[in-house]
């Protein structure tokens, strides 16, 4: 390569982000060098502070610069209303939408056998905690539809048994504006099973 090894390294690490390959990363850290005082340097500052000011909520799971997270101290927000996620990245996802106006229980992955996961490794005791503490009407989990989505969405289910608080998830199936002929058959058989009336 042509570049020195200070620009190399920084290339190798950008690299690892997802979507980036060594390629594109190399695009990205050339445009950065080329506009230093533009993109680099407030880049540079700004996650200096987020290295320095970045907290887990300990309430919920969600990264916020303060503690609580400004979702949980939001007192507009319905605290009977529990949404329970994979990951940050989900809640992030979820609100998004502005269709949520609960709180968010970040569970910190899903249970798998094959990666030594187990559910003390998830924060489920502190949501079983949460919920028999506050007034919680309705747990809702909103955990992807993958094998390991759906085990740890029983475990969390037989975890809340005599709680007393209703279970949902989210529906599953055909997506807003999706064709069935490009779907698989998982999406159409999960479509079918929680179909309504019209």
């Amino acid at each position: 390569m042509a570049t020195g090894g200070e620009i190399e390294r920084v290339i190798q690490l950008l690299s690892r982000l997802p979507g980036l390959g060594p390629r594109s990363a190399r695009r990205v850290v050339l445009h950065l060098l080329k506009r230093r005082d533009t993109v680099l340097v407030p880049l540079i500052r700004e996650l200096s502070g987020l290295e320095a000011g970045i907290r887990v909520c300990p309430v919920c799971g969600n990264l916020d610069t303060t503690e609580p997270c400004a979702l949980c101290a939001d007192r507009s927000r319905d605290r009977g209303l529990i949404c329970v996620v994979e990951e940050v990245s989900d809640l992030w996802a979820l609100e998004r939408t502005r269709a949520f106006r609960g709180v968010y229980h970040v569970l910190g992955g899903t249970l798998s056998a094959l990666d030594g996961v187990g559910p003390e490794d998830l924060s489920i005791s502190d949501l079983v905690s949460r919920v028999r503490s506050q007034a919680v009407r309705e747990v809702i989990l909103a955990l992807n539809a993958t094998v390991e989505g759906q085990t740890t969405a029983h475990v969390v289910t037989d975890r809340l048994a005599g709680s007393g608080v209703a279970i949902s998830r989210l529906a599953q199936g055909v997506p807003l504006g999706g064709e069935l002929d490009y779907l698989d058959d998982g999406t159409l058989t999960a479509a079918l099973k929680a179909r309504r009336p019209w």
